[in-house]
């Protein structure tokens, strides 16, 4: 199984090269911020439904401080019109309360999906574990169900934790953004990044790019 964010160069992760097109940022981010052209991945032309992108959204209460959560909406709403553009598929389950909660099942992004995105609020415990070990079961499932479909994984979380058992990798590329933005960082996203074998950016130098 190829490494995660090592999506160039596989036969299931890579967007195919080309010389002019779309951009696929996501893919693109997934390896790193590009530095050059010949670090940008491409959308392939008529491409059909073949991405799914599983979204964990941290909305615990932590989410709060510093309007991180309110930051953070914008970002998913450019992925979410993304993901719309690019054809692709999308699962989101959402960490706040006392369990995870799933707002979609692999269904192709959609204009309905920016109510739900304007209407969500950060509140509750913080169940990301729960939804991570959720969340790789789903892909797992899906894998075996959509074999020709490339899956990729956004964690989207201040790492606000008190403590977390050892969690496994997601069995795809996987991002993890840091949404925390108090004075003061504690620094777990980063640790937990580690953990998950997942690339790590920061929701301040993250963007979306046309």
């Amino acid at each position: 199984m190829p490494s995660p964010g090592k999506l160039a160069g596989t036969a299931r992760g890579r967007a195919r090269a080309a010389s002019r097109g779309r951009v696929a940022w996501l893919a693109t981010l997934l390896k790193g911020r590009p530095k050059s052209r010949q670090d940008l991945c491409w959308q392939q032309r008529h491409a059909q439904a073949t991405e799914v992108w599983l979204v964990i959204v941290d909305a615990s209460a932590s989410t709060r401080r510093h309007q991180a959560l309110a930051q953070c909406k914008g970002l998913l709403a450019q992925l979410f019109d993304q993901a719309y553009r690019q054809r692709a598929r999308l699962a989101l389950l959402t960490a706040s309360g006392a369990e995870p909660r799933w707002q979609r099942h692999g269904l192709k992004a959609s204009a309905s999906l920016q109510p739900w995105l304007q209407a969500l609020g950060a509140g509750g415990g913080t169940p990301l574990i729960a939804s991570l070990e959720q969340a790789r079961r789903w892909l797992e499932a899906w894998q075996k169900s959509h074999p020709d479909q490339v899956q990729r994984c956004l964690v989207f979380t201040d790492g606000r934790l008190q403590r977390w058992k050892a969690v496994q990798p997601m069995p795809c590329a996987t991002l993890l953004v840091d949404i925390e933005l108090a004075p003061v960082r504690l620094g777990r996203a980063q640790q937990l990044a580690a953990e998950l074998h997942a690339d790590y950016q920061h929701l301040q130098h993250f963007k979306v790019l046309e």
